[in-house]
C-alpha cells in the first residue's frame, strides 16, 4: 500500500509489507465514518496493535476481494442452470475446471469469513475483535455459506473421469443415473446467490456514503441482475423440467423440434417461454399445457413475474421518491402558491409575474438556504459566502484597500435579491439605504443628463450605504437580475469594528457624491 496522503500510523508497503493491504485507506468511505485523517490513523494503529490476521472493512484487500467474489458468484449463477439443463453431461474440461476453482474459492470464503471486520450499524468503529467476528458470523450466515460451498465440483470432476473410464455397460447406465442425481443436487449451489446480495448490500455500505448517487448506482445494478438472475433460471426450468421426463411426445421440446437443436437455440426458447409466461403475454407458444408438470411450471412462471412486477415497481415508486427531493419541494411550493394565487384572484398577469419570480429565484429547486448556513460551521459559512461574493466585493472602490478579516466580516451581511425583468430596482430622488452588487443579470441606470447599462459583477448605490441619502438615479432591471445587497446599518455595524476602516471610509464620502455609477 502506497502512502495514504502521508503515513497512515507509520505503516507504507515497505515498512508493513503484505499487511498494509488489510489496513483501511484514506478515501471517502473511512473518512465518512471516522471523520478526520488523525481518527483514520488511530485505527491503522489499532487494527496493527491486536497483532491478529484480520481484514479490515475499508482496506484495499477487502474492496478487491468483493468485486472478484461478485464476479465469480454471478457467473456461477449464469452457469450452473445452464450446465444442468443443456449441457447434459458435456460441459468439458474447461467448465468441470471452473466449477472446482469455485467450490474451492467458496471453501476459502467461508474460512475468511472468521477473519473479516465487520461494521456494525450501532458502532462508529468496525469490529475487529476475532471472538467477536466468529460468533457473529457462526450466528448469521455460516451455515448457509457452507451449503453453498458445499463441492460439488470435486464430485463431478471425479465421477466423470471415472464415467468416461469405464467401459462396463451396466456400470455406465449406473453412473449415468448417480451423474444425474450429482447434478439435481449441484442446484444447492445456486443458494450462492445470498452472498451476491450481501456483496452488494458490502459494496453499497462501504462505497462513497455520502454520496446519494453512488448508493443509487449499485441498488439499480443489483435490481437488475437479480431480473436477469430470475428470467434466466425461469428458462433454463423450462427446459430442464422435460428433460428429467425424457421429453414426453406431448412436451413443448417436441414440440418445437428442439431435441437436436444447438444450446443457444434450446436456451432461447425456453427464455421466451419463461417472458412470455412472467409478464401473461402467453403460454409461450401456440398451445397450452399439456400436462400437470407443464402447468404447474406455466403457474410459477406467472407468479415469479408477478412477483417481479411487485418488486420492479417498489424499488421504482422509492427510487424517483428519493430522487431530486429539492426540486419535488418546488414543486410543492409551487402547487400552494397557484393555489393561493386562485385563491386570492389575483390577475392572470400578476399570477404570471409570480410564478416567473420563484422560477428565477430558485430555478426549480427548493433549498432553504437561511436551515443551511445555520447548520454549516463558521468556517464553511465563510467559505461559501466568499466563493458566492468575496468577487464582487473586491471590484468596488469601497472594499479594494480592506483587509480580509474585514471582508469576512461583511459577507455575512449580504442578502440575496432576484429582480424580475422590468422591476425599477431604485427610484431618482428616493431615500436609499442599501448597495447592490449584481451577480448575474443586466440593468439600466437613467439620470437626467444620461443612460448607463451595468451588468455581471458591476455595482450601484454606494453612497447611500455610505449617506443614507437619496439616490440620483432610476434603476431597472432590463433581463432577470440576481444581486446582493448590503444594507446601510448592517455596514456601520461592521465598522465599529474596525475603527481603521471606517475612518478610511469616512474620507471617501466627499468624493462619492454621485449614485455608484461605473
Amino acid at each position: 500500500m502506497e502512502k495514504l496522503k502521508g503515513p497512515v500510523g507509520g505503516c507504507t508497503m515497505a515498512t508493513c509489507g503484505w499487511r498494509a493491504l488489510l489496513l483501511p485507506q484514506l478515501n471517502r468511505q473511512s473518512l465518512y465514518l471516522y471523520g478526520s485523517e488523525v481518527a483514520v490513523e488511530q485505527e491503522c494503529l489499532r487494527q496493527l496493535q491486536s497483532g491478529v490476521f484480520v481484514i479490515h472493512p475499508f482496506s484495499l484487500m477487502r474492496s478487491y476481494y468483493i468485486m472478484c467474489m461478485m464476479a465469480i458468484t454471478f457467473l456461477n449463477l449464469i452457469g450452473i442452470p445452464m450446465e444442468i439443463a443443456f449441457l447434459d453431461g458435456t460441459s468439458g474440461l474447461a467448465w468441470e475446471g471452473f466449477n472446482v476453482f469455485s467450490d474451492t474459492l467458496f471453501l476459502i470464503d467461508v474460512a475468511l469469513n472468521f477473519r473479516m471486520g465487520i461494521i456494525a450499524e450501532d458502532s462508529e468503529e468496525a469490529i475487529l475483535d476475532i471472538k467477536r467476528i466468529r460468533l457473529s458470523y457462526l450466528r448469521t450466515w455460516f451455515i448457509p455459506d457452507v451449503i453453498a460451498a458445499f463441492p460439488i465440483g470435486y464430485i463431478l470432476l471425479f465421477a466423470d473421469l471415472h464415467y468416461h473410464n469405464d467401459d462396463n455397460p451396466s456400470k455406465t447406465n449406473k453412473m449415468m443415473r448417480i451423474l444425474m442425481f450429482v447434478r439435481i443436487l449441484s442446484l444447492i449451489r445456486l443458494a450462492r446467490v445470498s452472498r451476491l446480495v450481501r456483496f452488494f448490500n458490502e459494496v453499497e455500505k462501504v462505497s462513497n456514503a455520502n454520496l446519494e448517487v453512488v448508493r443509487l448506482f449499485f441498488r439499480i445494478l443489483s435490481l437488475f441482475m437479480m431480473i436477469f438472475l430470475l428470467c434466466h433460471w425461469n428458462g433454463c426450468i423450462q427446459y430442464f423440467v422435460p428433460m428429467l421426463e425424457e421429453f414426453p411426445s406431448d412436451c413443448w421440446v417436441r414440440k418445437e423440434n428442439l431435441m437436436n437443436a444447438t444450446v443457444i437455440v434450446k436456451y432461447s426458447w425456453g427464455v421466451f417461454r419463461a417472458l412470455s409466461q412472467m409478464i401473461a403475454l402467453s403460454y409461450g407458444s401456440m398451445d397450452a399445457p399439456t400436462n400437470y408438470v407443464e402447468m404447474w411450471i406455466v403457474m410459477v412462471s406467472m407468479v415469479s413475474g408477478c412477483l417481479m412486477y411487485t418488486v420492479l415497481v417498489a424499488n421504482a415508486t422509492a427510487m424517483i421518491a428519493n430522487t431530486d427531493p429539492a426540486a419535488k419541494e418546488y414543486k410543492s411550493k409551487m402547487s400552494r402558491l397557484e393555489h393561493y394565487m386562485g385563491f386570492m384572484k389575483l390577475p392572470p398577469e400578476l399570477q404570471l409575474r409570480i410564478s416567473n419570480y420563484y422560477q428565477a429565484r430558485y430555478g426549480g429547486k427548493w433549498f432553504d438556504e437561511k436551515d443551511v448556513m445555520d447548520t454549516v460551521s463558521s468556517a464553511l459559512k465563510e467559505q461559501i459566502l466568499t466563493v458566492m461574493c468575496s468577487r464582487l466585493l473586491r471590484k468596488a472602490p469601497l472594499f479594494q484597500n480592506t483587509t480580509d478579516n474585514f471582508l469576512s466580516s461583511v459577507l455575512p451581511k449580504l442578502e440575496y435579491e432576484v429582480f424580475q425583468e422590468g422591476d425599477v430596482i431604485v427610484h431618482q430622488n428616493m431615500p436609499g439605504d442599501r448597495m447592490f452588487f449584481i451577480d448575474h443579470g443586466q440593468v439600466l441606470i437613467e439620470t437626467d443628463s444620461d443612460d448607463r447599462e451595468l451588468c455581471d459583477g458591476d455595482f450601484f448605490g454606494e453612497t447611500c450605504v455610505l449617506t443614507k441619502g437619496k439616490h440620483l438615479a432610476t434603476v431597472k432591471a432590463l433581463t432577470d437580475c440576481q444581486c446582493f445587497t448590503l444594507s446601510c446599518d448592517d455596514f456601520r455595524e461592521v465598522l465599529e469594528g474596525f475603527p481603521d476602516v471606517k475612518r478610511e471610509v469616512e474620507k471617501m464620502v466627499p468624493l462619492n457624491c454621485d449614485d455608484g455609477l461605473v
